[in-house]
């Protein structure tokens, strides 16, 4: 497939993402108004979708149908959404940047931005209980409690409280890759998993593959985070250059140094890429974008 091939593949998926977000949030002119404007603000026009991309990706490799796959890619990008407007506030990263605007709390104030957060959080359990995203109740249970342990204190919530209580110290590359498959990790792979389980097929073997797959490219996703922390500057990233550093937070270049932190990341994406041979073509779009995680930032 070529280059061309896929980038229109991703922009189709990336579109159609942006309207099934649109069409899940409440409008803004809805009781509380303000409440929904700054949930609207916070998830739609902004973002690349990784996880819209790999929940499509990974439900090509067992034929899901296009429209259990939007409900998938809406919940886990409102589940990525909701952490960022949490992420940004005083009283974690303090930021004021996200995607080239204001972040929610600067734009709107720290309560409206906490309450956002709660919101869109809650709007994707109701998207994956309302969708019907296969034909036993018990598989789209399990669904269900797929999203909350990845977004949940063993998953990306648990991440983030560890990252937090690591700040000025010294921590073991380990102990670091330990705090990102779950921070950043957990949705990643749940993004791969979810996508695969609205295919009708749920093939043990197919799973395992694209569990191992979802591990790899969520620590590659974090590791090239880091590169680009730490040498792009803040209007290509859309968020505040630096902040790692600045906030003396344990990071891969930090520990390992930007040329060992990034044959790390090469080594990640062959891993990645070796976890789908068995899948053969079907799981050509999961390998670019992998590639693209990598080449598009480096």
């Amino acid at each position: 497939m070529t280059e061309s091939d896929y980038g229109a593949w991703m922009r189709a998926i990336q579109l159609r993402t942006e309207q099934a977000l649109a069409n899940c949030l409440p409008e803004s002119g809805i009781v509380p108004e303000r409440l929904h404007e700054a949930m609207r603000y916070a998830v739609l026009g902004g973002g690349k979708r990784v996880r819209a991309l790999l929940a499509h990706a990974a439900g090509l490799v067992t034929a899901a149908p296009a429209e259990r796959l939007d409900a998938v890619a809406c919940a886990v990008e409102l589940i990525h959404a909701y952490s960022l407007i949490h992420d940004d506030m005083p009283c974690m990263d303090d930021d004021v940047l996200r995607r080239g605007k204001p972040t929610v709390h600067v734009q709107y104030d720290e309560a409206t931005a906490l309450l956002a957060g709660d919101a869109i959080q809650t709007l994707a359990f109701q998207v994956l209980a309302e969708s019907p995203l296969d034909a036993a109740p018990a598989n789209q249970l399990a669904m269900i409690g797929l999203l909350a342990r990845a977004a949940g204190s063993r998953g990306m919530a648990g991440g983030q409280a560890i990252d937090l209580a690591a700040v000025g110290k010294s921590i073991s590359l380990p102990e670091l890759e330990v705090m990102h498959l779950h921070k950043t990790g957990a949705l990643i792979r749940a993004s791969v998993l979810l996508g695969a389980r609205c295919g009708s097929a749920h093939d043990a073997s197919v799973l395992e593959s694209l569990d191992a797959f979802g591990k790899k490219v969520g620590l590659l996703f974090q590791v090239v985070d880091d590169i680009l922390d730490a040498q792009s500057d803040t209007a290509t990233l859309g968020k505040t250059a630096g902040k790692d550093a600045e906030h003396n937070k344990p990071t891969y270049v930090s520990l390992l140094g930007m040329t060992d932190a990034r044959d790390m990341a090469e080594n990640l994406l062959a891993d990645a890429l070796d976890a789908l041979r068995p899948l053969g073509a079907a799981a050509s779009r999961l390998a670019e974008l992998a590639e693209f995680i990598v080449q598009r930032r480096f």
